[in-house]
């Protein structure tokens, strides 16, 4: 032990030294060092928690992602559904309408070619009227005049000037 002392050293003092530091040591190991680790256990477990709660909204998001993907494109073929039965509905409109049209447009052809020949039968009947009265005053005339082969050839062509012009129209 000599050897200590020639180098300053009391051993003593080295062995309080020793003995404080292992008192220290098992002090900070009980009250700082296990607390400390503990905290950082917990903290470690948090983190870790915290990773797989956002490795889960991770999932959740992708998936949320997928499924709005897939609502979308299904919203999408339902527009296109839809935007498809109006065109066809706005075709058969059109046909429909195109028919009604054709149908009134024969009526209305129907109609005027009714009313042409009520117009020309109506017009035949005058015509023969006139030309009934017009046959009665040729007859009456020829009976009241003596009849000759000339006399009677310019009443018939007399006759026959008038008809004319009722025979144009």
């Amino acid at each position: 032990m000599g050897g200590f002392s020639s180098l300053g050293i009391s051993l003593p003092l080295l062995l309080a030294f020793v003995i404080n530091f292992i008192i220290l040591l098992a002090l900070l190991g009980k009250f700082l060092y296990r607390p400390v680790l503990k905290m950082l256990d917990e903290r470690t477990q948090k983190v870790k928690e915290s990773m797989e709660w956002a490795e889960t909204i991770k999932r959740d998001y992708e998936q949320a992602k997928v499924e709005v993907q897939r609502q979308i494109d299904r919203g999408r073929q339902e527009a296109q559904a839809i935007i498809a039965q109006a065109l066809q509905k706005g075709e058969s409109l059109k046909e429909e309408a195109k028919r009604e049209a054709s149908v009134q447009a024969r009526a209305i052809v129907e109609k005027a070619r009714v009313e042409l020949g009520s117009e020309r039968d109506k017009m035949v009947e005058d015509l023969r009227k006139e030309f009934v009265s017009l046959l009665i005053l040729a007859s009456e005339k020829v009976i009241r005049q003596t009849l000759d082969k000339e006399k009677q050839s310019r009443l018939i062509e007399e006759t026959l000037a008038q008809i004319r012009p009722f025979s144009k129209n």
